[in-house]
């Protein structure tokens, strides 16, 4: 293999990478489909009078699915590590100069590359079907919601390096879902159901990607600080950057 890159991004590696994810047309279909398919369930249906912020329900439900959507693609296709390694292909790449860092970060780059699908296809359905915001709000939300699908990039890596190729797929759907569901992301949460939230993984990203419409005050009139929102989203991207590298590394060398 050539064109590699020691401890950054490898672009040949890359390029392998997102031919092999669009020839998977049948997960290609579940986590474009699937969030859209949420969002024209539980947003779509809303009133377009009711408001939050400065856009209504329907566009604060689509941010949470697009989210969603975004974390359950860059998972997924980072989690491809564990299919990887039954394969002998890590073994293969710890002869090359690419460092564990350098695989991190590829793949990192691989599910930024591949979240940005559900995104845009839920751009399109949001835009349909009645959600409202102003461009600018929309464009920010969006793309908060995508940079921060990254986070889960490393969650995905993880899983796929410790467990077996079907155990990493199966655990990290279940991981998700209940991660969105206690990190208010699905459900808007409020009292002490939402003092919890503030310490799970996803509440960082999604409150993030909700600022630029609700200034940090929850559909109940709670208010939310951008430094509590900062401080998760960094807390576990560093968390699951460190086990990612960790386990990747440590499965490779037992190959």
């Amino acid at each position: 293999m050539t064109a590699l890159s020691g401890a950054g991004i490898a672009p040949t590696y890359l390029k392998y990478d997102v031919r092999r994810v669009l020839r998977n047309r049948r997960a290609m279909i579940f986590t474009i489909a699937m969030p859209a398919l949420l969002y024209l369930v539980f947003g779509a249906t809303q009133k377009h009078s009711e408001m939050v912020g400065s856009g209504n329900v329907a566009f604060y439900v689509l941010i949470g699915m697009a989210v969603y959507g975004a974390i359950l693609a860059a998972s997924s296709n980072a989690a491809s590590v564990s299919i990887e390694q039954q394969a002998g292909w890590t073994r293969t790449l710890m002869m090359t100069p690419l460092k564990p860092s350098g695989y991190v970060s590829t793949k990192v780059a691989l599910a930024l590359t591949m979240s940005a699908l559900p995104v845009l296809v839920l751009t399109v359905v949001g835009a349909i079907s009645g959600a409202k915001a102003s461009i600018g709000v929309w464009i920010a939300c969006l793309l908060i919601g995508w940079l921060g699908s990254s986070v889960f990039a490393a969650l995905g890596l993880a899983l796929g390096s410790v467990l077996k190729a079907d155990g990493a797929m199966q655990a990290l759907g279940g991981v998700l879902a209940l991660l969105a569901f206690a990190g208010n992301v699905f459900v808007p949460l409020s009292g002490t159901m939402l003092r919890i939230a503030e310490f799970t993984p996803m509440f960082g990203v999604v409150s993030l990607a909700r600022y630029p419409l609700d200034n940090g005050v929850t559909i109940d009139g709670t208010g939310i600080s951008v430094w509590v929102m900062v401080a998760n989203a960094v807390f576990w991207a560093a968390t699951f950057a460190t086990a990612a590298a960790f386990f990747y590394s440590r499965s490779s060398n037992r190959q």
